[in-house]
This record gives C-alpha cells, sequence and structure tokens, in this order.
C-alpha cells in the first residue's frame, strides 16, 4: 500500500543519484589507479635508464650527483634486478628476502603478472631484466574503491531501515487513526442501540431478549474500546490470566458452529499477571478466531494454561491446515494474510498487544498439515 507517492518519487530519484555518484567515484578512482601506475612505471624507467648511464660510464669517471639522487630517491617500489648472468640483486624489499631463493623466485613471477619486467639495454645489449611491484601506497589504493562501496553499502543500509522505519510509522499511524475513527462512529448507533433496548424494556417485552440484546450492546462497548486504545498506550492491572482467559474462551464457544469442539483446561489457578482485559481479550478472540478459519469451520479447539518457571503459558490449538514453515515469522507482519478476504491485520494486532504493550512473547510453537499451536508467554506479576 502507497500510501504517499512524492516520497516514493523521492526515494527512486535518490536511488538513481546514489547510483550516478558511485558509479563517477569508481570511474575516477580507476583512472586515478591507472594514471598513478603510469607514473609509478615512469619512476621505474627513468631508475633503469640511471643504472644504464652508470654503468656505461668509465670506471674512474664521476657519475655525478643526478644517477645517484635517482637511486636514492626511489625507496617504495620493490624491485628485482636479473642479470644476463642470473645475477640477483634486490631493493626496497625486506631483508629475509634477499637470501629465500625460492621466495624471490615467486616475487619474479608475481611482479611479471602485476607489470611488464624492463628489459636494460645498453648499445643494443641485454644487460638485465628488471622486475618491479605495486608499491605499499598502489596496493592500498588498489583495495579503496571495496572500502567505498563498503561504505556506500553501510550508508544505503542506513538509509533503507530509515525510511522502511518512516513507512511504518506512517503506516502505524494510519491504522490507529481509522481505528479510532472505527470507534467514533460504532459510538453513535450504540447510544441509539441503548436507548432502544430501554424502550424494549417498557414495552414488556421478554426480559430474555432485552438481556441478549444488552449483553450484545456490552460486546459492542467492548469493541469501542478496543480500538479507542490503539495507538495509545494501554493501563495494566493485576488480573487473573486463568479467569480472563476463560471468558473470552466461553464467550466465543457460546457464538460458535456446533461442530466446533472447544475444550479449555489449566494446570495452575490463581496466575496473577499486569494485563489490559480489553486488548488481552481480543488478543484470545483473534487466535481462536484464526483456528475457526484454517479449519474451515469444522474442527477442535483448545486452550491450555500452564506454569513455567515465572511464566504464565497460554496455548491455543486448532486442527486447521497448518501454516508453512517459512512463514512462521511473516504471519505476524502487517498486511499478510493467506485468506481471499482479509487485511492481515489480526496476528499483527495480536503481536502488538501483547509483545509492545504486555512485554510478553508470541510465536508458533508447532504446525503441520494436522493443526497448529500458537504460544502465548507472559511475566507473572509477583
Amino acid at each position: 500500500m502507497n500510501f504517499n507517492p512524492e516520497k516514493k518519487t523521492i526515494t527512486i530519484i535518490l536511488q538513481i543519484t546514489s547510483f550516478v555518484i558511485v558509479s563517477l567515484i569508481l570511474w575516477n578512482t580507476n583512472s586515478f589507479f591507472k594514471k598513478f601506475k603510469e607514473e609509478e612505471r615512469n619512476k621505474v624507467e627513468i631508475w633503469a635508464s640511471a643504472l644504464v648511464e652508470l654503468q656505461s660510464l668509465p670506471a674512474d669517471a664521476d657519475p655525478g650527483n643526478l644517477p645517484l639522487k635517482i637511486f636514492q630517491n626511489n625507496t617504495t617500489t620493490p624491485m628485482i634486478l636479473m642479470n644476463r648472468d642470473g645475477a640477483i640483486k634486490v631493493s626496497n624489499m625486506p631483508k629475509e628476502i634477499t637470501t629465500d631463493t625460492a621466495l624471490i623466485q615467486k616475487k619474479i613471477i608475481k611482479f611479471g603478472e602485476e607489470n611488464k619486467p624492463i628489459k636494460i639495454e645498453y648499445k643494443g645489449e641485454e644487460l638485465a631484466t628488471l622486475y618491479y611491484g605495486n608499491s605499499d601506497v598502489l596496493n592500498k589504493l588498489k583495495y579503496y574503491p571495496i572500502a567505498l562501496l563498503l561504505i556506500i553499502f553501510l550508508f544505503g543500509t542506513v538509509i533503507y531501515f530509515f525510511f522502511k522505519t518512516n513507512k511504518s510509522s506512517e503506516q502505524n499511524k494510519l491504522w490507529a487513526g481509522m481505528a479510532k475513527e472505527t470507534a467514533h462512529q460504532i459510538g453513535t448507533p450504540l447510544t441509539s442501540l441503548l436507548g432502544w433496548n430501554e424502550l424494549l424494556k417498557a414495552e414488556n417485552i421478554n426480559p430474555s431478549i432485552t438481556e441478549e440484546i444488552e449483553k450484545d450492546i456490552a460486546r459492542l462497548e467492548t469493541i469501542t474500546e478496543r480500538f479507542s486504545k490503539i495507538g495509545s498506550l494501554p493501563i495494566l492491572a493485576e488480573h487473573d490470566i486463568v479467569v480472563e482467559t476463560k471468558n473470552a474462551f466461553d464467550y466465543l464457544k457460546l457464538r460458535s458452529s456446533k461442530l466446533i469442539h472447544f475444550s479449555f483446561s489449566s494446570k495452575a489457578e490463581n496466575l496473577p499477571v499486569l494485563l489490559n482485559k480489553s486488548l488481552f481479550q481480543w488478543t484470545i478472540e483473534n487466535l481462536v478466531k484464526n483456528g475457526i478459519d484454517a479449519m474451515r469451520g469444522k474442527g477442535s479447539i483448545s486452550v491450555e494454561i500452564l506454569k513455567e518457571g515465572n511464566n504464565a503459558v497460554i496455548l491455543v490449538s486448532d486442527t486447521g491446515h497448518g501454516i508453512l514453515k517459512k512463514d512462521f515469522n511473516t504471519i505476524f507482519n502487517p498486511g499478510f494474510t493467506s485468506k481471499k478476504r482479509g487485511w492481515g491485520l489480526g496476528l499483527s494486532l495480536v503481536k502488538r498487544i501483547v509483545e509492545e504493550y504486555h512485554k510478553g512473547k508470541i510465536k508458533v510453537l508447532t504446525s503441520s498439515k494436522d493443526g497448529t499451536i500458537m504460544k502465548i508467554t507472559f511475566k507473572l506479576n509477583s
């Protein structure tokens, strides 16, 4: 459901802009890497030229400062000079490598893959071959795009969760607003029903009829109260969870098909829990009704209450078609439903009531083609 098309357009624009920026950064980084690599090769070629110049001078000639300056300035590029007679000279590399022949051979192969070797010639005669690798700066620059992508990915993740949370908050406000408006709309005819029921009593109608009408009016008042509390922090008070669960269970039992077999049991008595009665009973009713829908109106529903340590546990079981294991968590998401008709809000409200309002836990304990067991856990107030 798209509540704000304008925000969706902004999101798409941001995504496209981000993609363009990332592409430009990566392209620029790649260009800079190539340029730096070319400059490093020029530096090594100058070093090789200085070596040729130095070796071509007579033994008693003064080489001058330039060749020596070139040799002294190149301290970052690892190099291996192999003379035509097989003699090897290592520069700008750890001392332990200079004595390890096998390691030097591996380095020669690696350097050959990284950069094209430089042939050192004098008057058409090949004197040596210079192998060189990437400097530390170049190696670090090589991993810069990966680090950059990681940072952008993390930044994108933060943005994604921000928009997702913002959208979820907007949806919650909408559902809360709809719920409160529904409660307000129900209030008007409910007041009229109270008046009409009083008139029926004055006409000496069968008391059993007006009593049932009063029960349904009380039921509508409860529903109105529930909807009015959506989005607001409910007031909790200590109640016996066994009694409150049985009240909700019995109400549905009396108003459900005779094809449904209802079973209630409790292995404990007087389990005090901080509850909002109205919202808690709504939770039980939702779970029982979901079970009835899963059984297509025929089967068995059972509710069992037991004590586990300092917790009160409610198990709601049905003999319906079951829930796919991959949907165990998804069924609590707003909008998820396996029914042809439905908004997919029932279980999301149940989860919110149990976990956010009552600090309890709810989960699918087991589910198969033979039925489903839902488990609710509350802390005892003791």
